[in-house]
């Protein structure tokens, strides 16, 4: 469920509805669903048997909705006024309340991957807690040195950059390692989520290819590195940091290029089937919860 979730955000305000639910389908069948195969699924499964770690779904959830994501926002197009104008968020406490619902959440995301009350569990609830922790004040103090000033959605951002970034290392890690890994995912991600979008001028809504794929990304290949038993982790699953490095990277390549092939050919079949992917102007400008849905947040 919160795999096409999370891509969602990406092109939020102005993709049709019925454009969103058949590419939502369309995705976790095709792109999901194979790439949790790969990773889990045993003997015989790509990644499985390249014997890449991923735990909790760095590739399989994170990347792959990341891609997704980037994908459809370029393909949909900018909102009106992306550029030209402030698109604020709406309500910053209520996104320090989702983030902190997310961060409690995570626990059982990360640590209910190992299906027992062991070890593994609770040493998986630790790390999540030591990276989302160390990302959130790493996002905090760059935001600090670079805008004078410290905000509250910025540390909302980096705790979710930190959140993912361990996934995938969740269960081979050490705290060690989670704060190697939570520092390094908030400096990429807040790299990427501001120099990096602006550079390409996509309209990232809710940078989720900045923060999840780009957060997948060096978690995935992090894991590599810090499941080491040098670091204070489990130990990795080939003959040298090398090879477990190389094979982490042929997985976020791998799971890169199958998301976005999926992703392109469903939005171009989509566009034909639902007569273009996006609202018009006019629905834009009103609102999709009005112009969609019949509905607003709040009446007075």
């Amino acid at each position: 469920i919160i795999t096409p979730a999370l891509m969602v955000g990406a092109f939020a305000e102005r993709m049709k509805f019925s454009a969103m639910m058949l590419f939502s389908i369309v995705w976790a069948l095709l792109s999901y669903l194979p790439i949790c195969h790969m990773a889990w699924s045993g003997d015989g499964a790509l990644f499985w048997d390249w014997e890449v770690m991923d735990f909790a779904g760095g590739t399989v959830v994170h990347i792959n909705a990341g891609i997704a994501g980037l994908v459809a926002c370029i393909m949909v197009g900018k909102r009106k006024g992306y550029g030209s104008s402030a698109l604020q968020p709406h309500n910053v406490p209520m996104t320090v309340i989702g983030a902190s619902m997310l961060w409690v959440g995570w626990f059982g995301f990360n640590a209910g991957s190992e299906l027992a009350a062991d070890g593994t569990a609770g040493m998986a609830m630790l790390v999540t807690q030591v990276a989302t922790a160390m990302a959130a004040l790493t996002w905090m103090l760059i935001e600090w040195l670079k805008n004078g000033k410290p905000t509250a959605v910025g540390i909302a951002t980096g705790a979710v950059a930190g959140l993912v970034a361990i996934t995938p290392a969740s269960g081979s890690a050490g705290p060690l390692g989670a704060i190697l890994i939570g520092f390094a995912s908030s400096v990429i991600c807040f790299w990427a989520a501001t120099n990096l979008k602006h550079k390409l001028g996509y309209d990232d809504s809710l940078d989720v290819f900045g923060v999840h794929g780009v957060g997948g990304i060096v978690g995935a290949i992090l894991t590599g590195v810090c499941a080491a038993e040098g670091l204070g982790g489990a130990g990795i699953a080939l003959d040298s940091m090398g090879q477990q490095v190389a094979a982490q990277f042929k997985s976020v390549v791998v799971t890169i290029l199958w998301s976005g092939a999926v992703s392109v050919v469903a939005l171009l079949i989509i566009d034909k089937v639902v007569g273009g992917l996006r609202v018009s102007n006019e629905e834009e400008t009103m609102g999709l919860d009005q112009s969609s849905h019949g509905e607003t947040g709040y009446n007075s």
